[in-house]
Formats: structure tokens, sequence, C-alpha cells
């Protein structure tokens, strides 16, 4: 090649394909294609098994106490609430949560009263159910908070009834 005056034109000027330039062309390319390569689609995590409704009395409340890596469940006013993720605080009675005597039980009177001691729960299952009649409007208004802040968080997973209610389920 020659230039417009009849000279010729220096070889670096001339060769496009010079090992360098094929390099960063070489470059540019992958880096375009791993740009705009198409991504694996993301994946959702497994969903949680369904929870079923059902009707739990003190003695089938307390197989849910987070022992051998069960579910956790809090009764609080014939409502029972599965606590599990925050296992930490409510179960199992081994890992030593500040709420653990709750795991599997009625926690009514406890949380009202603002008591973590185990003199809050029953100790009969086969009791009637807590009252709670004797509780003072301060004790009340305690237990609607808990209430309100479990049902905020957590699922409803049941209610809790007295062993041979006619909801009791049948043994």
């Amino acid at each position: 090649m020659s230039s417009a005056d009849g000279s010729a034109l220096p070889a670096e000027v001339m060769s496009i394909a010079s090992p360098i330039n094929i390099i960063l062309f070489s470059v540019f390319t992958v880096l375009v294609y791993m740009q705009f390569r198409p991504k694996t689609p993301a994946t959702l995590p497994k969903a949680p098994p369904p929870v079923v409704f059902r009707t739990f009395t003190p003695r089938t409340l307390i197989e849910f106490n987070g022992e051998n890596d069960k579910l956790v469940y809090i009764a609080v006013r014939g409502r029972v609430f599965d606590v599990s993720p925050g296992r930490n605080f409510y179960g199992p009675v081994l890992t030593g949560g500040p709420y653990e005597n709750f795991a599997g039980r009625d926690a009514s009177r406890g949380l009202a009263c603002q008591s973590f001691d185990r003199e809050m729960l029953t100790e009969d299952l086969s009791a009637p159910l807590d009252d709670l009649k004797d509780l003072d409007a301060e004790q009340l208004e305690n237990l609607q908070g808990w209430e309100e802040r479990f049902s905020e968080k957590y699922l409803v997973v049941g209610k809790l009834v007295a062993e041979g209610d006619p909801d009791a389920p049948k043994s």
C-alpha cells in the first residue's frame, strides 16, 4: 500500500491483525460474553410443609416442646402458636432459653404475671384449663400485649382445649 503522495506506509500501521490487537479483541469478546451469557435461574427455597389447624389438649401440646428437633408450640389464651422460629427463646428445655418452661405448654398465666417460673404452669395435664379469672387489669394488659406480639410474629396452628372437651382430639 502507498500513501496519497506515493510513499509506502510503515508496517505497524498496516497490520490491524497484530498479536496485541488479537489478544485485546479476544479479552473484550470474553468479557462481553461473561456479561451477557445466560444465567442459571434462581431457585426458591423449599417451602415449609403446610400447617393444618388442629385442636390440642395439654397432653398433645406437651409433645411440641422442641426436644429432638421437634417444633416448638406455645398456647396463649387458648390459641396455639408455632414459635419454632424463636427456638432460641422458647425451647427446647435442654438449651436454656429464657422462656423454655413455656415450650409445649399454656403460657398464659406466666406471661400475664411476667414470671417464667414453673409454678406458673399447670402441672396436672388432665386438669381443667386455667380460666385466668383471678388476674388483675395490669396482668390482663400484659397478657394482651404478649398475645398481640405472638399474633404479629408467629403462625396460629391450633386451639387448646381441656381433656374431655367435645372438641378434644380422640386418643
